[in-house]
């Protein structure tokens, strides 16, 4: 799938306002500052479509984005960022999980993580939540040109194992700066949604 046209539509904090037609959605998750809006602008070949930010934590709202008119790119609320209270990190949890509960155009979640590191307990918390709403997933598994290329298959299949899934979860090692696996992961979206558009 290439992306010939992103366009940033509306930030949403409930169901309410999320865009209300039947498009397709393809969600990103992942914990604070993993490089969710990183990947997305590396999808769309944008350098400032997604906000990018040293500080974790910045993205506390649900953000659509449109892609070639046909399917909207969904960025969630970074999850495990420790410097916000209890209650917070509750409104992060509430804001996600009322998503998953009422998109029901959501088609995939795209999960991403760090390579280089074990998953954190939140990660396995929305494994979990993934496999409980029963969404397909895709793991996306960040910074692969932090390892030598002869430790990246191997760590990208014990992620997937320590994430509880099964070997028909597809893991996409990649590179926002080499964009390895950046075409990969597109492509895969191609099994998943069908870019729909309004009839002329």
């Amino acid at each position: 799938m290439e992306i010939k046209k992103a366009d940033f539509v509306i930030s949403a904090v409930n169901h309410i306002q999320y865009p209300q037609d039947i498009l397709s959605h393809v969600a990103m998750v992942g914990k604070s500052n993993v490089g969710k809006s990183s990947l997305i602008n590396a999808m769309t070949h944008q350098n400032k479509l997604a906000r990018v930010s040293s500080e974790p934590g910045k993205t506390r709202l649900i953000n659509f984005f449109l892609i070639n008119d046909g399917y909207y790119l969904v960025d969630l609320p970074g999850y495990g960022f420790a410097r916000v209270s209890k209650g917070e990190k509750s409104k992060w949890g509430d804001m996600i999980n009322e998503y998953f509960d009422k998109a029901h155009q959501l088609k995939l979640i795209i999960l991403i993580v760090d390579i280089r590191h074990t998953p954190t307990g939140e990660d396995l918390q929305m494994a979990e939540w993934i496999r409980h709403y029963e969404i397909p997933v895709i793991i996306a598994a960040s910074k692969s040109d932090k390892l030598g290329k002869t430790r990246v298959k191997p760590q990208a299949s014990k992620i997937r194992e320590q994430l509880g899934f099964t070997d028909q979860v597809p893991v996409v090692p990649y590179s926002v700066l080499s964009r390895r696996g950046i075409d990969d992961i597109l492509n895969l979206l191609d099994e998943y949604i069908v870019e729909c558009r309004p009839t002329l």
